[in-house]
């Protein structure tokens, strides 16, 4: 990467004062009309940043710390679209600082230690502090993480890093320790009305003076469509713009009063708009956790919400599929077994059939499940019986349980003693044990008394009943040899 990539405007001299550099930072940066919307209205200032009110309000530790120009390095945690190159650049335009710019998609170690020796430079020769702004921060890997650290820590840069990413997992502790993280939030669609309106009226950057013209439905509508992402917002309103005068068959720059319909934008917004959703990412499993906790709530309306919005952002049906799957074992259990039938059967509907017949049975599942009795006996039981599994080591098979398909097996005791259940009283070999010696009885499975497990409770209880009575008669195992050898 070429050294003057890392810069954004000219070296300010050294010899002006803090306050000097701010007023040439914040009003001075030159606007190129070939640029995006997007670009061009980003905001230069605190007063013109819409959205974040939570951390850039009146008295708002983010305010602060930009405004009073003494910010310390920092983490910005966020989905896209929602100011955080902005904030960026705004907290070196108020430092007084080089804005430097890496991005972890395109850079590794090399270009990290270029603009740290960059910045060692402008430091060292013009007393300039410098801000560097990582883009994408996660995508970065351990060893490119900690090549910032001795920079971070003697003042050699501030550094601040960009992320849609959850940064505890993704980020190593030792850059984290030594930035603030802030979460910025998905903007209201009344904050990207406001975007959009202020680009259609300023006449410097924006489309003010245009001839375009805009209702407020239509600029809600796309404030809709933008889906929390202002850059999205804007890209949206610009595309709208080219629209409205290649349909009104006119230069932008000439057209006396174009309309941006309704209409248009309608139009615009059917073509495709994809909700959030970022496979692996964190919408990923908040939407998957979503789904799988209105199902466990009994909320039928609010699963099919969240199957459909993982579908509508482009989530992989069959794993939407395997994830219902395992909900049916898992939050429902023996309550109603048909719920792990239905969901196989809508996997495979998915498989044979594609969309959207698939996908209605895969709401159909969603809903059956939501509606029914829950239990999570079988998962409770399974994590428990799985845990003694592992942690009690190889426990051998008590001589009656074992298998005796040879003579030599029979005569080394397998199988002896073992009660055929069949032949027993109501088919249940009462007093009998199944674990291995060492172990005393378990009790996993506790069938709560909701759906088909209240019925299945009712025979458990009869069992233990039989389990007692036998105990108190102070009855022994029989010695079945006709039956030793059954498996």
């Amino acid at each position: 990467m070429a050294q003057s990539e890392l810069f954004a405007g000219d070296a300010a001299p050294a010899n002006i004062t803090k306050e000097a550099k701010q007023a040439a930072a914040l009003g001075g940066r030159s606007i190129d009309p070939g640029a995006p919307l997007a670009e061009r209205m980003r905001p230069r200032t605190l007063d013109e940043f819409h959205g974040q009110s939570h951390l850039l309000g009146e008295g708002k530790p983010l305010r602060q710390l930009i405004g009073s120009g003494r910010a310390r390095s920092l983490i910005l945690w966020g989905p896209p679209g929602t100011g955080k190159t902005t904030l960026g650049r705004m907290l070196a335009d108020y430092q007084g600082a080089r804005f430097m710019t890496l991005s972890a998609v395109l850079s590794g170690v090399k270009d990290i230690r270029a603009a740290m020796n960059q910045a060692e430079i402008l430091r060292r020769e013009q007393g300039a502090s410098s801000l560097l702004f990582v883009d994408e921060v996660h995508r970065f890997n351990k060893s490119q993480q900690d090549a910032f650290l001795p920079y971070v820590e003697d003042g050699t840069i501030l550094f601040v890093g960009a992320t849609t990413e959850n940064p505890s997992f993704e980020l190593n502790s030792a850059l984290l320790s030594r930035a603030r993280v802030f979460v910025l939030k998905a903007l209201t669609v009344e904050d990207i009305s406001h975007i959009l309106n202020a680009a259609m009226h300023d006449e410097a950057r924006g489309l003010g003076g245009s001839g375009l013209t805009i209702t407020a439905e239509a600029i809600a509508l796309l404030a809709v469509g933008a889906d929390g992402d202002a850059r999205r917002g804007l890209s949206l309103l610009e595309m709208a713009a080219d629209l409205a005068a290649i349909e009104a068959d006119q230069v932008l720059e000439q057209a006396p009063a174009t309309p941006i319909s309704l209409q248009l934008v309608e139009r615009l917004l059917a073509q495709g708009g994809a909700r959030r959703f970022d496979k692996g990412g964190d919408a990923f499993y908040d939407q998957i956790s979503a789904l799988h906790k209105s199902i466990r709530g009994s909320n039928p309306d609010a699963a099919l919400y969240w199957l459909c919005r993982m579908l509508d952002g482009g989530c992989d049906p069959l794993y939407l599929a395997r994830r219902l799957t395992r909900i049916a074992s898992e939050d429902v259990g023996n309550a109603d077994p048909r719920a792990l039938t239905l969901c196989i059967d809508a996997w495979e509907t998915q498989r044979r059939l594609g969309s959207p017949e698939g996908e209605l049975a895969l709401g159909q599942a969603a809903l059956y499940m939501a509606c029914v009795p829950k239990s999570n006996a079988v998962y409770s039981a399974f994590t428990a019986a799985m845990n003694d599994a592992r942690s009690l080591g190889s426990l051998p098979v008590p001589e009656h349980l074992r298998n005796a398909p040879t003579a030599l097996m029979k005569e080394l005791g397998h199988g002896e003693g073992y009660r055929y259940a069949h032949d027993e009283a109501e088919g249940y070999a009462a007093g009998e044990r199944y674990f291995p010696d060492e172990m005393g009885d378990k009790r996993y499975y506790a069938p709560p008394d909701h759906g088909l497990e209240t019925r299945i409770n009712e025979r458990l209880r009869r069992l233990r009943e039989l389990d007692s009575a036998h105990h108190d008669a102070g009855r022994e195992p029989r010695n079945d040899s006709d039956n030793s050898s059954t498996s």
